[in-house]
């Protein structure tokens, strides 16, 4: 009896031993896969990637307003939200490989990753400057910026032996009708009316895909006539109900005049399905989502009652194009 119990004692231990192991090992390789470098990303056709969903407003499940866009091992990114190092984790792109970036305005949403981007960047070895395109007051945001961290940079390149190159950025303002290529990308930018400071939305093709991503609530005219036909749109969606219908809830409107502001300033998802429809694009990413859906059905239907083709609703890291 004593030795059946031995025995029985000894299975119970391995086992024990087992379980705990193979939690050490799963629990290794989740945090190998959050921290172990990546290898380039590469793309076989232009693609797309949603590397930060969210608005203005803080939400650890959507990271600020990042996409990327890329063809090979080129790969560029349309602004620079918070959390920007972390969404490219997601995306499975490493944070040295964007070459560029292209800011569609200067509002602070996209722009606070900059300098998280700058730095993490640099210290996983970029040696080239990270070159930063945007329309009008960009060059004083970017010096503002570079002033601003310049003796914690020196401090750090000198402790770590980092390049010097790595830690700059060049810095390039852009008007209507800018045209560049990057690396098989042709990038054209068009000026968008009607807001409250300079506005680009970005176009890219590799010759055969076309895909425009923009992100403010004004100048829809224009940007369905530059999007016309595109394959992809990538815009905002923000469902901002009125005064009226929040008072037919019951709930307290205390400030009445910021909410129809709130509504002036961004794209309602109805707006939105009526661009792309006017647009006469394939596919519509909604991002910058306010507030975030609980189920990707509420935006969807909402939008779809305006726009008859393809709605992706992504999560962060997500491709979505092809």
């Amino acid at each position: 009896m004593d030795g059946r119990l031995a025995f029985l004692g000894l299975v119970f231990a391995i086992l024990i031993l087992a379980w705990i192991g193979a939690g050490v090992l799963w629990r290794a390789a989740e945090l190998a896969e959050l921290v172990a470098p990546l290898d380039p990303a590469d793309y076989d056709e232009l693609s797309v990637v949603a590397v930060g969903t969210g608005s203005e407003f803080e939400n650890p499940e959507r990271l600020g307003p990042a996409t990327a866009v890329g063809l090979g091992t080129t790969v560029v990114l349309v602004d620079a939200g918070r959390g920007i190092a972390e969404g490219l984790r997601l995306a499975k792109i490493p944070v040295d490989q964007p070459s560029v970036v292209f800011l569609t305005n200067l509002l602070p949403w996209n722009t606070v990753g900059l300098d998280d981007l700058l730095v993490n960047g640099w210290l996983t070895d970029r040696e080239a400057p990270l070159r930063v395109v945007g329309p009008a007051g960009t060059r004083a945001l970017v010096e503002g910026l570079v002033a601003a961290h310049a003796g914690g940079n020196a401090a750090m390149a000198s402790a770590l032996g980092l390049s010097e190159d790595g830690g700059k950025i060049d810095v390039v303002e852009v008007a209507d009708g800018h045209s560049e290529a990057v690396g098989p990308i042709t990038v054209d930018a068009r000026r968008l009316p009607d807001g409250p400071l300079p506005t680009l939305a970005w176009r890219f093709s590799d010759g055969q895909s076309r895909v425009v991503v923009s992100g403010s609530g004004w100048g829809h005219e224009t940007l369905a006539s530059f999007a016309g036909g595109a394959d992809v749109l990538v815009h905002e969606a923000a469902y901002l109900p009125t005064v009226d219908e929040l008072e037919g809830t019951g709930a307290v409107v205390e400030d009445a005049e910021r909410i129809e502001r709130d509504r002036a300033f961004h794209t309602l998802v109805d707006a939105a399905g009526r661009l792309a429809t006017t647009a006469q694009v394939d596919r519509l990413v909604l991002v910058r989502l306010r507030p975030p859906p609980f189920f990707e059905i509420q935006m969807t239907s909402l939008v779809g009652n305006e726009f008859g083709g393809e709605i992706v609703i992504p999560e962060d890291g997500e491709l979505v194009f092809p």
